[in-house]
């Protein structure tokens, strides 16, 4: 086994941030109210809920009062999707690169998807064909989870609104959190997707905004917690936990973006070449996360190459994280137009908050050599 890790796959998860930790730590012992009760520990406890409901506000740039707390990204995501159906059933579209937490309940109440170009940027012309009347949500990320490509929401916020007004724009900024400044990037959403675990917060958290007038039923009934939007006891150390992350965020984003944009070049750079016929996917750089490093190696398969790497000490990934491990045939590259040949040599390297530049200099003897293994056994 390797003496040192090499951790680059943070679009997965991002490692806990010391001041999460140190705010979470009384309420995971002698701070223990529900905020949902009327005596002194549980008002302590609200107290801490709604302060951190105005941490989310300022990074989203909304109101608190349209802050919805949720179990994590997966959640807020089939809220927006489900409850604005459910509040106002009609036509409900996506981009076709969504993460599965869309795709699926946008497939479930019968939608359909928008394609993208070869960049993984949604087709605006077809977006534009696709609505009118009826119309009730278009859902498009904020950026995407495996290529890492940023979208133009404010201009598929101007498209629905001249095609079809009376629909809402959801987006999940889940990705897009950590690395942008969220109101001016979603300013036009009516619904944002937050998740904790991807800011250096906890996992099990997240949020949903709800913009002010926008339809929206509840999915999970009980308490009524949450403007009767999602029932269910608070996770109060989660949620402070998540707030403390996302402070960090507000106070060192700039210069870790521009940290970690430099590293992701140089890992970029280095890997092309030094493996033949490598090929970055998605956007060019400059459209792309500051972490996002996606690449389409021939002549090897993404799961005998992950599996040395591991080996190695260096965690990566092909794609989302969201399949119990199984290494499946990547839809986003699919929508991209990436030839099936090309995606089964897939490698998706995230940098994150923790990322060193040992950890590039690691990944790049460690890559190179696992694919150079791979390509002797199969000539």
């Amino acid at each position: 086994m390797p003496d040192e890790l090499t951790y680059v796959d943070h679009a997965a998860t991002t490692p806990l941030r010391p001041e999460a930790r140190t705010a979470m730590l009384p309420w995971l012992g002698e701070r223990f109210g529900n905020p949902s009760g009327a005596h002194r520990v549980a008002r302590a406890a609200r107290q801490a809920v709604d302060e951190a409901r105005d941490v989310v506000a300022e990074v989203v740039g909304c109101r608190p009062g349209d802050v919805v707390f949720t179990s994590g990204g997966t959640e807020a995501d089939n809220l927006a999707v489900r409850g604005v159906h459910a509040a106002r059933p009609g036509r409900v579209l996506c981009s076709a690169v969504e993460h599965e937490a869309v795709l699926q309940p946008v497939a479930h109440v019968g939608g359909t998807t928008v394609p993208v170009d070869e960049r993984g940027v949604v087709d605006l012309e077809a977006l534009d064909a696709s609505l009118g009347a009826g119309a009730t949500l278009v859902s498009v990320m904020a950026a995407n989870n495996e290529v890492g490509t940023v979208q133009p929401i404010d201009a598929v916020v101007e498209v629905v609104r001249r095609r079809a007004p009376a629909a809402a724009v959801h987006t999940d900024a889940v990705q897009a959190t950590a690395w942008l400044p969220l109101p001016e990037l979603v300013a036009g959403a009516d619904l944002v997707s937050l998740s904790s675990h991807k800011v250096g917060g906890p996992q099990g958290v997240g949020a949903l905004v709800v913009r002010q007038g926008t339809p929206l039923r509840a999915v999970a009934l009980g308490g009524g917690q949450e403007r009767e939007l999602r029932s269910g006891t608070h996770d109060v150390a989660g949620i402070v936990g998540f707030a403390a992350a996302l402070r960090q965020v507000l106070a060192t984003r700039d210069a870790t973006a521009a940290r970690v944009r430099a590293l992701r070049d140089r890992l970029a750079d280095g890997l092309v070449a030094a493996v033949p016929g490598a090929v970055e996917t998605g956007a060019p750089r400059d459209g792309r996360l500051p972490g996002a490093l996606h690449l389409c190696l021939p002549g090897v398969e993404s799961e005998s190459l992950l599996f040395l790497l591991d080996e190695d000490g260096v965690c990566a990934s092909a794609a989302s994280a969201c399949a119990s491990g199984a290494q499946q045939a990547s839809h986003v590259l699919a929508a991209m137009g990436v030839p099936a040949e090309q995606a089964r040599g897939a490698l998706r390297l995230s940098l994150g908050w923790t990322t060193t530049a040992a950890d590039v200099d690691r990944s790049l003897r460690a890559v190179p050599r696992a694919v150079a293994r791979l390509r002797e056994v199969t000539v």
